[in-house]
């Protein structure tokens, strides 16, 4: 009986499936253009050339990198080109906006007004009405081709304005004038991709003629020319239009010529059949959001898991044109062969799910996807990390293309050289750039190497997990072994005694240590946010806690603290349960940790508060930025049951589904029902017919911890070691050979390097670990009359005056900050001694606020009241340069005193020219030295 009752309710999901597939009708694009979600809303297919979409930011905004958003009220134009969620802005290419009258060509005068009254959005398609002009705007797209239709309300003169100065930097620009209906444009520019090259053929269903000119070629431009080029250049296209008139605009893209841009076009639209067009762009979508179908009586939750679904769908994008054309990471031209080329790949983030998802539903692109990473890695050097347009931006941290290869080969996915992706995996991990020498050195990443090194220790670690599991796959033994000791780094930078992961300086935890601190130790995040990453280990992470209760408890603390971090103002840590921030990628796999405990109940408690509190149908119905199709992955593959929780295995981590059925079309295998009502049975199909078999592999000896009141001493310093793990410890001094086991702490009187190590009762060894101590060169103390941020301490007060100089990376820590105020301290010299110099050192990075003083004053005095000015040096440097450090040295004659005093004036508020501007400037500063 029970067996007839499963196959009627088997036959009954199957019937229930098959009477619609109109998933596209669910799909609302204005999900996440509010908020912090950076969404757009315009008109793509799934995985197209073409986002064609319009603009109401212009300024550069964060809230703006998609180029919309839901609380404004004006649009600057359409362009062709947009980015889904990031938090960098770039793309906005080939702009098209509408006029009436005399054309104008500033962004000012030919923005108009408009209501989300009239304004609607759907898969493949968008409309709106301009308000000053009363114009209906209506757009839809093919693959490459963004296709426009314009009713005009009134009679007159019509004004299509192109502006190849809109939103980036325009490197150079080119229009050539074709015929009366027919034009050709190139828009190299620079923003995140440093290099950006976009060709366009654009065609208009009617005659114009050129009406207006705004360039800065040599001669001066006449609306009769069929040629303009520049770094400015803006052109109107105008036609008389009757009342109630149609205008269509389609524009053709591509990476590598006018050529492919005609090509495109001819391929994809021959002509100018709006509706046609849109219906095929609809059908597209509805054969994407078809290979997952769910069911539910709330519609509100299919438009959000449709919605979900599409924002998958966006990016990566195609990026050769329809010969298989494109341009490579060489900036040359070359031709796909057996794979479609694409860009857009924001790894740092979609490793986690999306690129999981895509090995269940879309292996094919998969391997496109991975193909293209490989070619990138001939022509460009290595793998990619955030590429953009053929670019490497190096935005964020880690080398995760090897998670997403190892990922697809665990999976079984063919369609790529797997020798070659080991290759280029391993060339990625043995470089010595991002930290990554000291890394191989250490065995970990110390502040003293590079900034954000928490976070970069614990990634590369899993990235080399993933590395020795394409080596085990592949039979090299030796590589095996090799990745899988760098894969267990993560423990040199865990404290037991904290149960976190800490950031280490001069071979010892860093102090103050605050876990809900963001800083520049971690990406984006905190150490709460870091310490469960180790999604390679978690069975080793959970002794390293010392068992499973207290790994639950952990969570547990991690899920319950308050909702507030503490240290720097981080836009993207949103979506607070306790400490966990879904709105940020590193959170994402967390909830699922509890099933390693035992705990699933837990797991479904957070995955179904985290469904129905941080996703909405609305504008703001995102919790964070979507970041090219993460944040709505999670979702997705959540919303099913399913979370991939260390990517580069072929295991699912399971908890019970969000939606009453679901089915799973599986490319080359049965489709998968899923019940909530069966889902512990249903979910089996899932799992691997031989899962992934970790061979057996040494455990590495974490290092040990050297702990001092800090690096520089004025007579002497105790140093001790610690074993966070246990074991013996031995040590050395430089240019003493004789190894010693230490047994009490040591004491130091001169400038010494100490190198340590630990042993297992084994006799296993950990890598070596140093500190430096240097003993100042006279015992001056100074008196900071301001305060300093607390992130950019640089070990306190005494760290102007400790004889270490700080780099040009200043997030390692060794420059003192100070913001809204001027700076002011008095160096006593303990005695009255000749002053021949004073020196102090400033640092300037505008990108980040920090600029030079505009002045630097200095003092001296005997009795620390009354101060004699004896020299002003006012600022040389241009406000716009970054990573440049500046020597303010007053030579003096005849001068003694005892007390010195420095002052140094801040630049106040960021400039109008400034991204941030308005923002309260940082004065950084470091060492102030007197001769």
């Amino acid at each position: 009986m029970k067996k007839s009752l499963l196959l009627l309710s088997l036959l009954f999901t199957v019937a229930a499936f098959s009477q619609s597939h109109d998933y596209a009708k669910y799909v609302n694009p204005f999900i996440g253009t509010g908020g912090h979600g950076h969404t757009f809303p315009g008109a793509t297919v799934p995985f197209g050339m073409v986002q064609l979409s319009p603009d109401t930011r212009i300024d550069g905004s964060w809230d703006g990198c998609g180029g919309y958003h839901y609380s404004d009220s004006v649009i600057y134009g359409f362009s062709h080109t947009h980015l889904n969620g990031t938090g960098v802005s770039d793309f906005g290419d080939i702009m098209l906006m509408l006029t009436m009258g005399e054309p104008k060509l500033e962004a000012k005068d030919y923005s108009s007004t408009f209501s989300h009254d009239n304004e609607t959005a759907s898969a493949g398609y968008y409309a709106v009405k301009l308000h000053d002009d009363n114009i209906q705007v209506q757009l839809t797209a093919s693959t490459r081709v963004g296709l426009h239709e314009y009713t005009f309300s009134k009679k007159g003169q019509a004004n299509i304005i192109l502006d190849l100065n809109h939103r980036d930097k325009l490197i150079m620009g080119e229009v050539r004038i074709i015929d009366s209906k027919t034009i050709e444009v190139l828009r190299e520019s620079s923003a995140w991709a440093r290099d950006q090259y976009v060709y366009a053929r654009i065609e208009f269903s009617a005659p114009v003629k050129v009406t207006a000119v705004n360039n800065n070629a040599f001669s001066p431009a006449k609306v009769t020319d069929k040629f303009f080029a520049g770094s400015l250049l803006a052109i109107s296209f105008s036609k008389e239009v009757k009342k109630g008139e149609k205008l269509l605009v389609k524009v053709a893209l591509s990476p590598t010529g006018y050529e492919g841009a005609a090509k495109n076009m001819k391929q994809e639209m021959p002509g100018f059949d709006f509706n046609k067009t849109r219906k095929e762009t609809e059908k597209l979508w509805n054969k994407e959001l078809s290979k997952i179908e769910v069911t539910s009586d709330n519609k509100e939750k299919l438009n959000i898991f449709y919605t979900a679904l599409y924002h998958t769908m966006m990016q990566p994008n195609i990026a050769m044109d329809v010969d298989g054309m494109y341009r490579g990471r060489d900036n040359e031209i070359h031709k796909a062969r057996g794979f479609d080329y694409y860009t857009v790949f924001s790894l740092w983030d979609t490793f986690r799910a999306a690129h999981p998802l895509y090995t269940l539903i879309d292996k094919k692109r998969t391997a496109d996807f991975i193909n293209t990473f490989l070619t990138e890695y001939e022509q460009g050097g290595r793998l990619p990390v955030w590429e953009l347009a053929s670019n490497e931006t190096d935005c964020m941290i880690g080398y995760h293309s090897v998670s997403v290869m190892a990922d697809a080969m665990a999976k079984g996915i063919k369609g790529f050289d797997y020798e070659k992706a080991f290759e280029a995996a391993k060339h990625s991990a043995m470089l010595d750039h991002l930290g990554l020498e000291a890394y191989k050195k250490n065995g970990f990443i110390s502040i003293d190497d590079e900034h954000e090194s928490v976070s970069k220790t614990v990634e590369y670690a899993y990235d080399d997990w993933c590395i020795a599991q394409m080596a085990m796959m592949l039979g090299k033994t030796d590589e095996y072994n090799y990745f899988m000791e760098r894969s267990q780094y993560w423990k040199n930078i865990f404290d037991p005694q904290t149960g976190h992961m800490r950031p280490k300086k001069n071979g010892g935890w860093d102090k103050p240590f605050d876990a809900r601190e963001i800083n520049n130790n971690f990406t984006e995040g905190n150490s709460w946010q870091y310490t469960f990453f180790v999604p390679q280990d978690i069975e080793g992470l959970i002794d390293a806690f010392g068992g499973k209760e207290k790994f639950e408890a952990k969570l547990d603390e991690m899920f319950s603290l308050p909702s507030k971090t503490t240290g720097r103002d981080q836009a993207d840590v949103t979506g607070l349960i306790g400490q966990y921030a879904h709105g940020n990628e590193p959170s994402h796999h967390m909830a699922y940790l509890y099933n390693y405990v035992g705990k699933p109940e837990k797991t479904k408690e957070k995955v179904h508060y985290i469904l129905e509190e941080f996703y909405k149908n609305s504008p703001d119905g995102l919790i964070g930025n979507e970041d090219c199709g993460q944040m709505s992955a999670w979702y997705v593959l959540s919303s099913i049951g399913l979370y991939d929780v260390t990517p580069g295995d072929n295991y699912w981590q399971k908890t019970e589904p969000y939606f009453q059925e679901a089915k799973v079309h599986l490319e080359n295998r049965t489709p998968a029902f899923i019940r909530k009502s069966n889902y512990n049975e249903d979910l089996k199909v899932f799992d691997p017919i031989v899962g992934t078999q970790t061979k057996a592999y040494d455990k590495v000896v974490p290092v040990p911890v050297i702990e001092a009141e800090g690096k520089s001493f004025k007579d002497s310093t105790k140093v001790s070691l610690h074993a966070p793990f246990g074991g013996k410890l031995y040590y050395n001094f430089e240019r003493e050979s004789a190894i010693k086991e230490y047994k009490e702490p040591l004491t130091i009187k001169k400038w010494h390097m100490l190198t340590a190590y630990a042993e297992n009762e084994k006799g296993k060894r950990s890598k070596s670990v140093s500190a430096e101590f240097v003993k100042k060169t006279n015992d001056y103390t100074i008196d900071i009359k301001s305060k300093y941020n607390r992130l950019y301490h640089a070990g306190g007060a005494e760290g102007l005056i400790d004889g270490i100089k700080g780099t040009t990376n200043w997030r390692k820590g060794d420059w003192q900050g100070y913001q809204n105020q001027d700076f002011e301290a008095v160096v006593d010299l303990q005695k009255e001694i000749p002053v021949n110099a004073i020196e102090a050192s400033f640092l300037q990075d505008s990108r980040s606020w920090i600029l030079m003083p505009v002045k630097v004053e200095y003092y001296v005095s005997n009795d620390n009241r009354d101060f004699t000015l004896v020299k002003t040096i006012e600022t040389k440097t241009d406000a716009r340069q970054d990573n440049v450090i500046e020597n303010y040295t007053a030579h003096l004659n005849n001068v003694s005193a005892r007390y010195v005093k420095v002052k140094a004036y801040n630049f106040g508020t960021l400039p109008q020219w400034h991204q941030g501007a308005g923002g309260q400037v940082f004065i950084f500063i470091d060492e102030i030295t007197v001769n």
